[in-house]
């Protein structure tokens, strides 16, 4: 393969990655919102707060099980037709599915169409998705040279990172930027507006460039695979490795992936009860400040020099840690939080009148600072009180700490998994071949964590029950992964 300068290989990430993290932001978008927005606007109430939070979270998930059949039509364009006619559907049908969500009307105007409609555009949405990685990580590594394909494709990788950062950040300037009926009333529609505006701007990008070296030489010598489906999945060499990639690699990371990047969410904000806000705060400070990480342990697993090193030894390692370390980092987070253990040091109580409604308002004041608002409606013995917790400076820097780690141990697998998951498979089949188990893995295995998460805790009232599925696919993955995966040689072919 023709050597790339590092200036087309500048504009190829830039090319590549831009587009990807705009498709990431768009499926973020939904389920940084899904607990606060979502359900109330799309779902009917419910005596149990989490069962809105339940129906928006299996919302949200529907979009990652359709991710694998994603994989297989895009993944068959892209290993036929080129990676980068597969870029540009993608991109489109992604982008134009979130812009049209923020003009679904809700609940309380057209009833139950209002999650058919969410439903269905969702179900784009992840199609979209599924087609999406595995072309970026495919372009990208058929230009690198062998010594620096970790690093090069790790760029890729933080792709998913920044889109929800970037999801985070939009939201949190829309809220703070609006009054909370504002936001909840209207205001949550802008960050899915703005995703038509960063699509037209990817589009004009992607548009100029140029296919993949590799594709473009299997063109020219006439050996582009004519049925890709048929040689990645029932060949059984090839087959043997999708299934050890799935259950020895993809499954568990997927799973630590939305643990350290969604589930803290879910379960400092939702679970918790703290500040819509500080939650976002605490998520996006911990996310940027951890991420680059990933750049660093895709850039170590190019190295040759120890036999310690490797991309396999790195994504083990932090799939191991995740399954040792994840449990007791929660609890630590609920001990920040939890305000049973705290001395309370001042208490008010405020009674008003809202909208022709008595409205009771309890706020305790706690010792480090942190407080906690207790609201009810008096005259409505069946309502569920609300409870906000405001956070100490302290409490939310511990959590932030806590957050960082998850992220950190996570980035051993992220960095080096997508050079792995390209030197795997041969050129001709390559975007079919890895795209399935990365998206069976990280969309459907992974993508289910939050919702299942949320549903043991539901079911059986242990705020940790949720950490059992996710961690226990991290133990068994590993388990798979270390003594049956195979090592990369370093090389594509």
């Amino acid at each position: 393969m023709k050597e790339v300068s590092s200036a087309q290989l500048r504009r190829i990430i830039l090319a590549s990655g831009i587009g990807t993290v705009i498709e990431w932001y768009d499926f973020f978008i939904f389920g940084s919102l899904a607990a606060t927005v979502i359900g109330p606007q799309f779902f009917p109430k419910s005596d149990n707060p989490l069962v809105q939070t339940l129906e928006a979270l299996a919302t949200f998930a529907v979009g990652f099980v359709v991710r694998p059949f994603g994989a297989l039509v895009f993944g068959k364009l892209g290993d036929t037709v080129g990676r980068k006619y597969t870029f540009l559907v993608t991109l489109l049908l992604m982008g134009g599915s979130t812009f049209a969500v923020a003009f679904v009307p809700n609940y309380a105007r057209i009833g139950v169409f209002a999650p058919i409609l969410l439903v269905l555009l969702r179900l784009v949405q992840g199609l979209a998705l599924g087609g999406e990685y595995g072309g970026a990580t495919t372009y990208v590594a058929e230009h690198t040279p062998d010594t620096r394909r970790g690093f090069y494709t790790s760029l890729i990788q933080l792709t998913a990172t920044i889109g929800l950062v970037l999801s985070i950040g939009v939201i949190f300037t829309c809220r703070t930027l609006l009054s909370p009926d504002d936001f909840q009333d209207w205001g949550w529609r802008i960050p899915f507006m703005l995703s038509g505006l960063l699509v037209i701007v990817s589009y004009f990008i992607r548009q100029n460039m140029d296919e993949s070296p590799l594709f473009r030489q299997l063109k020219t010598t006439n050996t582009v695979s004519k049925n890709p489906l048929k040689e990645s999945f029932v060949n059984p060499q090839n087959r043997r490795l999708v299934l050890l990639t799935l259950f020895g690699l993809t499954a568990g990371y997927g799973c630590i992936w939305y643990t350290a990047h969604f589930y803290p969410s879910v379960f400092i904000g939702t679970i918790m009860h703290v500040d819509f806000l500080q939650t976002n705060q605490i998520m996006l400070v911990a996310i940027v400040l951890a991420t680059p990480f990933a750049v660093f342990f895709g850039s170590l697993s190019d190295k040759k020099t120890s036999a310690w090193i490797s991309r396999k030894k790195l994504m083990m390692t932090g799939l191991a840690l995740a399954a040792l370390t994840f449990y007791p980092i929660y609890r630590h987070m609920a001990a920040a939080i939890d305000p049973a253990g705290k001395a309370v040091t001042q208490t008010t109580v405020n009674q008003r009148i809202e909208a022709g409604k008595a409205v009771r308002t309890e706020t305790r004041m706690f010792a480090d600072g942190s407080s906690e608002v207790i609201t009810q409606l008096p005259d409505e013995p069946d309502s569920r009180p609300k409870t906000v917790i405001y956070l100490s400076s302290g409490s939310r820097n511990r959590l932030i700490v806590w957050v960082f780690i998850q992220v950190f141990i996570v980035a051993m697998a992220y960095g080096p998994i997508a050079a792995y998951l390209v030197e795997l498979f041969p050129t001709r089949i390559r975007y079919t071949s890895l795209s399935l188990p990365y998206h069976i893995g990280n969309g459907i295995f992974g993508g289910l964590t939050p919702f299942i998460a949320t549903a043991l805790i539901s079911s059986t009232g242990n705020q940790f029950a949720g950490l059992l599925y996710p961690l226990g696919m991290a133990a068994l993955t590993t388990l798979i992964g270390v003594f049956l995966l195979p090592e990369s040689d370093g090389t594509i072919e």
